[in-house]
């Protein structure tokens, strides 16, 4: 059983709904990464999505694309971000790790490669934004083969036969992308979230995970109603970008609101 597997299961022991922050690893410095990592675990993440930096981020906002910026203006790569990763497995063992990133990186690495080397810093998923699975095969099977999750986004606009086609490939979660647009987009409708979700679940017993918007302690307690997971992830950047230069500044806000979140979650 994955480590990711086995945190949904211990949550839903709890009636308890996961908290899956996102940072870009390498924001706004290389040595700031692993101590928000732990600071995040300490604030009520279950598991963590770490963002490996790309050039040109399509599916997300401004906010991360200039986190990206920065890190890649520190020349953080693939194999940087995977030995960050290491580090954090040195005193934490528990949490799940997701990468979050695009193809280039990984295909130039290789995938057989890149799923050994994921495995043995101990990353649990692996998010791929620009690869669906039916183009995908090569990589899902390297994966796989390493027992690492294959983690995939689904949308507002996904058809029946899309989610049947996404659950049939993926294992770990499901992220629902609740709005139509890029992450740190707004305007919520819980509403329409939950009807997305039932017509998900009729498809699969996966965890369904749910992110874009989703920015303080009230929109992650709506949200936390309906799904199985809640991500935040450019609200948790905005206050690193606000922070930088300053790490025991990033690290007391980010955990601030992060705690904020988790109080809101668990809340009767």
């Amino acid at each position: 059983m994955s480590r990711i597997t086995a945190t949904f299961d211990k949550l839903r022991e709890q009636d308890k709904t996961a908290l899956i922050p996102f940072v870009t690893a390498g924001d706004p410095q290389p040595d700031v990464t692993v101590p928000l990592m732990h600071t995040l675990v300490e604030n009520g993440a279950d598991i963590i999505e770490l963002g490996v930096p790309f050039s040109d981020p399509m599916a997300d906002g401004p906010v991360i694309q200039r986190a990206s910026e920065r890190a890649l203006v520190n020349h953080t790569s693939l194999h940087d971000v995977l030995d960050m990763v290491r580090e954090f497995r040195r005193s934490n063992s528990h949490t799940p790790v997701v990468l979050m990133g695009y193809l280039n990186p990984i295909e130039i690495m290789g995938y057989a490669e890149f799923a050994q080397a994921a495995a043995d810093a101990g990353v649990d998923g692996v998010l791929t934004v620009d690869i669906p699975p039916e183009e995908g095969s090569e990589m899902l099977a390297a994966l796989r083969a390493q027992e690492i999750d294959p983690i995939y986004l689904l949308a507002p606009t996904s058809t029946a036969e899309r989610i049947r086609r996404i659950t049939a490939s993926a294992s770990g979660f499901v992220y629902y992308v609740s709005l139509k647009g890029v992450t740190g987009a707004s305007n919520l409708d819980v509403e329409a979230v939950s009807r997305k979700l039932a017509e998900i679940r009729a498809s699969t017993d996966m965890p369904v995970g749910v992110g874009f918007g989703i920015k303080d302690a009230d929109t992650a307690r709506a949200m936390g109603r309906v799904a199985d997971a809640v991500v935040v992830g450019s609200a948790l950047v905005s206050r690193v970008e606000e922070h930088a230069g300053d790490t025991p500044r990033i690290l007391a806000s980010v955990g601030e609101l992060l705690s904020t979140m988790r109080q809101a979650l668990d809340a009767p």
